[in-house]
Order: C-alpha cells, then sequence, then structure tokens
C-alpha cells in the first residue's frame, strides 16, 4: 500500500468486519491515536486505531524489518505519552530519536500523511534530558556500581558461561560479606585477585572455593571489557533511576533519551545496561497496582541483543522482571524485527502489538513470516499477505481494550510524529545536556575508598607487620651473638689472668698489664662492634654449613 491510496471520505457503510474492528478500539477515557483503520486497500480517518492510557503498563512489541517505521512508531507513541504526563525513556541506538526535543518540520509529505489518517498536525518538541553510557557520546553520564549491578548483568557482560558465572556469584558473596564495596572493575579484580592468593585462597574453601583456571578467565574478560573503553560505565556517582519518573514544569513527561550511538558497536553493553536500569527500578519502586496511567514507559530497542546467548537465569531474571513490574506502574515496550527474537515467556506478558511490515525473501524470512502470524489473535485478514504488503508508516496492531480483552487485529496507517524525525542538531543536543540541573552531579566521576583500597591497605599492613618481625627477630639474633661474643672474650680474660697468677713475678705482673690492655681493647665501641660483625657474619656461616651439610648427606 502507498501513500496514494484513497481515503474513505465517500466510502459509504463500513463493511461488517470494519465495523467490529472500529468497535474493538472505541475508548471512553485517555488514549494515544496510533493512526486511521486500512481495510480493502482504503484508509478510513473516521475510524482511529487507539491504545487506552491505562493499559499501557501491559507492556508492548513493537516489530518489523528494518525501514518499516518502527523508529517513527516508538517516537509516535512516546512524545503522546509526554503529552499526557507521562516519563518515557528511549533508547536512541542510532542517533536519529534525539529530535524529540524538536518541532518537526512542516512538509508535503506530512501534511498528506495527515490528512489521510484524520490527524491535526501541529509541530511541537518535548522536554528531555539526554544520557550517555559513562559519558561515551553527548549526554549526562550514567553510571553504575560493580555491586549493583549484580554477578548476572554482569556475566552477560563479560560473556562468561553458567561455570564462571556461578564462580563470579561466589565472588561477590563474597565481597558483600566482607563489606567489600565493588565500585568499579579495579576493586572487581582486586577481589578476584585476591582470592587466589596464599593469602586469601582459604576464603571461600568452604562454599566450593575459586579455582585459578577460572578466575583467570575472569580477568582476562574484565581486561578485554576495558580495552573496550566500556570500563568508565562503572563507578561512581550511580546514577539514581528515579531521575526517569520525572515531569517538566509545564507537567508533561520529560522523555529521557539514551544516547547510545557511540557505543553501538557494543550491544552486550547497552542492552544488558538498559535491563539494570529496569531491574533497579524494580527494586526500589512500591506496588501501585493498576493506575490510570503508566508512572513510566520504557522502551527496549533492539531488543533481540538482550536474549542473544542469554544464560538461564539470565533469562529468568527478564521473565520475572517484566512479570511483576507492572504492578509497579511500569510499562516496557521491546522493540525488535520479529517477535522470535523474544522469548516465548517474555512474549506472553506483552498485550500491545505494533507489527511492521516482514519481507519473505529467504525460507527463514517465510517460516518467521508464518511463526508472526501465529502469534496474532484469528483475524478476517490474510495477515501472511497483508504483512508482506504494508508500506512504510503501516502496521498490523492489536492491544488491549478498557477492559483488559485483546481488541480485533487492524491494519493501520500510522500517524506522523509531531516532532523532528531526525537528529537534534549537535549545538543544541550540547546546550541540553551541559543546562541540564542533573549535569552538575553526574558529569563529574568519583573515586572513593572501596574493596581496591581496602585490599591493598590490607597487603601493605602485612607486609610491613612483615618486615617488622624480620627486623625484631633479627635484632635478637644479634643481641643474643653479643652476648656469647661478649661471654666468650670474658672467659678468655679469666683465663689469662689465672696463667698470669701461676707464673708470678714479672711474668705476672706482665700478664696483668696485657689482662688490663685486654679489658680496655673489650670495652671499647670499635671492638664491641666488630665483635657483633664477627659474631653474626660467623652465626651466618654456621647456618648455611649446617643446611649445607644437611643436604648433601642427602
Amino acid at each position: 500500500m502507498s501513500d496514494s491510496e484513497s481515503t474513505a471520505e465517500n466510502a459509504g457503510v463500513l463493511p461488517e468486519p470494519a465495523r467490529e474492528i472500529a468497535a474493538g478500539y472505541a475508548v471512553s477515557g485517555a488514549a494515544l491515536d496510533l493512526g486511521a483503520l486500512l481495510w480493502d486497500g482504503i484508509c478510513l480517518p473516521d475510524v482511529q486505531i487507539r491504545i487506552p492510557l491505562a493499559m499501557l503498563n501491559r507492556h508492548g512489541l513493537v516489530a518489523g524489518a528494518t525501514g518499516t517505521g518502527k523508529t517513527k512508531t516508538l517516537q509516535l507513541i512516546a512524545e503522546q505519552l509526554a503529552a499526557h504526563g507521562v516519563p518515557v525513556f528511549l533508547a536512541d541506538i542510532k542517533g536519529d530519536v534525539s529530535g524529540i526535543a524538536a518541532p518537526g518540520t512542516p512538509g508535503e509529505r506530512v501534511a498528506e500523511r495527515a490528512g489521510q489518517v484524520g490527524q491535526e498536525w501541529q509541530a511541537e518538541g518535548f522536554p528531555c534530558e539526554f544520557y550517555a553510557l559513562g559519558g561515551i557520546g553527548p549526554g549526562i553520564p550514567l553510571r553504575a556500581t560493580v555491586t549493583s549491578f549484580g554477578p548476572v548483568l554482569l556475566s552477560k557482560v563479560l560473556e562468561l558461561n553458567q561455570t564462571q558465572e556461578q564462580s563470579l556469584g561466589l565472588i561477590f558473596h563474597y565481597a558483600d560479606s566482607k563489606g567489600l564495596e565493588l565500585v568499579d572493575l579495579k576493586d572487581l579484580r582486586a577481589v578476584v585477585a585476591f582470592l587466589v592468593s596464599d593469602t586469601g585462597k582459604a576464603e571461600l574453601k568452604g562454599i566450593g572455593g575459586l579455582s585459578t583456571a577460572t578466575a583467570g578467565v575472569i580477568l582476562r574478560s574484565i581486561t578485554a571489557f576495558e580495552q573496550q573503553g566500556a570500563g568508565d560505565f562503572f563507578g561512581e556517582p550511580e546514577f539514581d533511576t528515579a531521575e526517569l519518573l520525572r515531569q517538566a514544569p509545564d507537567g508533561r513527561g520529560l522523555v529521557s533519551v539514551l544516547e547510545l550511538a557511540a557505543v553501538q558497536d557494543k550491544p552486550q553493553l547497552f542492552s544488558t545496561f538498559l535491563m539494570w536500569l529496569l531491574a533497579d527500578l524494580f527494586h526500589d519502586l512500591p506496588e501501585v497496582g493498576d493506575l490510570d496511567r503508566p508512572k513510566l514507559v520504557f522502551f527496549f530497542d533492539e531488543a533481540h541483543l538482550l536474549f542473544d546467548a542469554a544464560s538461564k537465569a539470565f533469562l529468568e531474571s527478564i521473565t520475572r522482571t517484566v512479570r511483576l513490574i507492572r504492578s509497579k506502574g511500569i510499562g516496557i515496550f521491546f522493540v525488535t524485527q520479529t517477535p522470535r527474537d523474544v522469548p516465548a515467556e517474555v512474549l506472553a506478558q506483552l498485550g500491545n502489538r505494533v507489527q511492521h511490515a516482514l519481507r519473505a525473501f529467504t525460507p527463514d524470512d517465510a517460516k518467521a513470516l508464518r511463526s508472526t502470524v501465529k502469534t496474532f489473535p484469528n483475524s478476517p485478514y490474510d495477515l501472511e499477505e497483508l504483512l508482506t504488503r504494508l508500506g512504510i508508516g503501516e502496521a498490523v496492531i492489536t492491544v488491549l481494550s478498557e477492559n483488559g480483552a485483546p481488541t480485533p487485529v487492524a491494519a493501520t496507517r500510522l500517524r506522523a510524529p509531531r516532532s523532528l524525525m531526525g537528529p537534534c542538531p549537535a549545538a543544541e543536543l550540547d546546550a541540553a545536556v551541559k543546562g541540564s540541573p542533573l549535569y552538575g552531579s553526574y558529569a563529574q566521576a568519583v573515586d572513593r575508598e572501596s574493596a581496591y583500597e581496602k585490599l591493598s591497605a590490607g597487603q601493605e599492613a602485612e607486609r610491613r607487620a612483615a618486615e617488622a618481625e624480620t627486623a625484631a627477630t633479627a635484632a635478637r639474633a644479634a643481641r643474643a651473638a653479643e652476648a656469647a661474643d661478649r661471654a666468650a672474650v670474658e672467659e678468655a680474660v679469666r683465663g689469662e689472668r689465672v696463667r698470669g697468677r701461676a707464673g708470678g713475678g714479672a711474668g705476672g705482673k706482665a700478664a696483668e698489664e696485657d689482662a688490663s690492655l685486654v679489658e680496655q681493647v673489650v670495652r671499647s665501641g670499635m671492638f664491641r662492634s666488630l665483635a657483633r660483625s664477627v659474631g653474626t657474619q660467623l652465626g651466618r656461616e654456621i647456618s648455611r654449613s649446617l643446611f649445607g651439610t644437611a643436604r648433601r648427606r642427602r
């Protein structure tokens, strides 16, 4: 279908299937307008396809082949949520979502689309905050501590296997129990190195221990991760996810845009970080039940990256978070190419579906198409054919009605976003970042005392204590040697006196003079110093001789 197709200004009475579809999207409360119904090749502007605002916390999926309009759909939903006062989080992987902060540009194509779908289009920008992972790229730096990130998410980032992930869990357990804060990666490296050292090896023995080989893998993974420039993400000040729940002064919801263009070649990092944001929100927010509007809607772009090569523990954590976070007022929309990118356990939790066109150029594509059709309710459309014929900005939609039941499947021509459909100019983006009240709180990294410093201080104290003990031992040995030397000299002097007395006469007088001279020499400081030196050296020679002899006898 193309934009040149006629609208239904004089379409007359709707056929029965179209009337049933129209009835399914009649909403009495607040709702988001997605577009107009497509039926039998005609766009029907009087039949609006809408999502009840209260159903946005029942999660959703925006899917479709590359270039079919997924990003514009995401933008359309986000700006309407913001207009209703609902905060929004967007991941901007390609750098083209930042335009939501600026008014759109009027033009012939926009006017044509607005006329086809019955939209009163008016350019409008929306209040935004721009963030960047660890300050990599334009945006307020977002950081997390290693401790809060946790072993399951970190194992995903480091691409560890199940055994290595379990060992990493033990490392975190030890650090938590000993009060060793893992703020950044050097803290984690210090704890791993300590636990395989002679001093720390016994610490984990009672709960399985940490093998040197596994520790080596973990340390190499950390090093490789840092060499990718991703180490800046871990540190302080840690981002407070409550910042995502704010409204602008005019009451509109604040749109938080995470700029990921600079790290789009690190999908493991940014996809896992997005999951950390959700997990942190889940941990901190109270239960609120069903609200008339969500507290936050979170768009998870390139969602397939999150699930690729994920461990069982990781998938279980995602499934549990998605299932339970709804009751905390948070809605999640996964954005990807086909529903098959999302595990069945997660897909079952997604009540709102916007499926853009799919292409069937290969047997695998055809299989994916048939699989996608099976995920939709029964419909009067031939979905397998329809999904291959949809144009840009058209989609097959089914959502949850106000009473929670799935709406009929509706082929829809979507509305045009009011904001700029493209990147925000770099100068305006930079001004928005530096003018944010959050910039001063998060711009500068802080390196306070944590596990690395504590372990280093402990090792330094042990080194000094060992040196002190060595010095004390040497001093005791020197004093003992000096005492032995003095005793030997005094014994010699006494012997000379005895011999002198036995000789009598001049010989005795000479002996006394000699003894007096000996005493003077013995009492002199130079002799004492020389005696200590000779005694110590003699003791060393004796020791080496004794051990040497024993070795030779073996």
